[in-house]
């Protein structure tokens, strides 16, 4: 099923857009659009293609409607929204944003999701002058960011981001980046790194001097860097820093595999491209390090626990993973149990 909408899809509050048992594409027009809104799931839907709409009188309710001005072409934009949930959705190529969220929005989760062939993936923070941001809260959990992305996975301003147990396969210029004292807590992802000399950074402080960011808190802590990547810290890094920026307990990049191999659409074949995702325990010789400056070629120990490291970091292939379990979170289809896991999953205070 896909659905082209002439003019955006406007989703009010204590609402939630399911696209389990069908197929849905929302592709090809405008796209999904958060307002003024709370309490919001998105789940289990086809996000792409999307372009600018607008200038014309737009729906919101049955019984409302107003003009709107010309759109970027976000997959899903938030603009003061709070209480939100993007879970198992696959989003490319879209006009601006794949998911951007600015003016005020927070407690905002983006779980599961497929990410790939788009330029500036993900914007959360409306400017470098815009305060209000300052009170952001963002989760960024179990993603995998594929093949033939550029930039901003996520690119942030002000707020308190939580970047855990995702798998960075791509990226051309860098993975996460931030400007105006944004505070990144990144635990237990895995980055890999590309090709290029000049692209093996993970971290970019945009249009900021040396000088100015030095204090700003960024941390890694359990994270895997594949193929020479590698992260830049900064800050004290202090653990009550980061309080704002820890939602969930990380779990150990060795499970990357598992904790991302249904990311995207629930029963959509992923769109792999070549391939060349690497697994945490065995990279075929590929070097890989942690954050904690250790590090190993594929089929050696380093550290203590049988080659693995804090938080249970693997650093070669002779990690036992079926001595590990996990679980894929399935939406209920109970309002309740629904409502349930978005509230401990979403641990922000509002």
């Amino acid at each position: 099923m896909t659905i082209r909408l002439n003019e955006e899809l406007l989703v009010n509050s204590f609402k939630t857009l399911d696209g389990r048992g069908a197929d849905v594409h929302v592709a090809g027009g405008a796209c999904i659009t958060l307002q003024y809104v709370s309490h919001v799931i998105i789940h289990n839907i086809h996000v792409h293609d999307c372009v600018p709409a607008g200038d014309a009188n737009v729906r919101s309710s049955p019984t409302h409607y107003g003009w709107r001005t010309r759109s970027d072409g976000d997959g899903i934009s938030l603009y003061s929204a709070v209480s939100v949930w993007v879970d198992h959705c696959s989003l490319s190529n879209c006009a601006d944003g794949l998911v951007d969220a600015i003016m005020g929005s927070t407690a905002i989760t983006v779980s599961n999701c497929y990410f790939a062939r788009h330029n500036e993936v993900m914007l959360l923070g409306h400017s470098d002058e815009y305060l209000p941001d300052s009170g952001m809260q963002v989760t960024i959990a179990f993603n995998h960011f594929g093949e033939q992305l550029v930039q901003r996975m996520p690119r942030c301003r002000h707020g308190y981001f939580h970047i855990v147990n995702n798998d960075y396969t791509r990226w051309e210029m860098y993975a996460i980046g931030g400007s105006a004292n944004p505070t990144i807590n990144s635990q237990g992802n895995r980055y890999i790194a590309p090709a290029d000399p000049n692209a093996k950074e993970v971290t970019k402080r945009v249009d900021t001097e040396e000088s100015a960011w030095t204090g700003w808190n960024w941390r890694t802590e359990g994270d895997m860097m594949v193929n020479g990547a590698f992260f830049v810290p900064s800050g004290e890094g202090l653990e009550a820093i980061y309080a704002k920026a820890s939602s969930l307990d990380p779990k150990s990049a060795a499970l990357i595999d598992q904790l991302t191999q249904n990311a995207g659409v629930l029963g959509s074949p992923r769109d792999d491209g070549d391939g060349t995702g690497s697994s945490g325990g065995s990279n075929g010789g590929v070097g890989m390090t942690t954050s904690s400056g250790s590090g190993s070629g594929s089929g050696g120990n380093n550290g203590g626990g049988g080659g693995m490291g804090y938080l249970g970091m693997v650093f070669a292939s002779s990690a036992d993973r079926t001595s590990f379990c996990y679980s894929n979170m399935l939406l209920s289809s109970s309002l309740f149990v629904t409502l349930l896991l978005f509230s401990l999953l979403c641990l922000h205070p509002l």
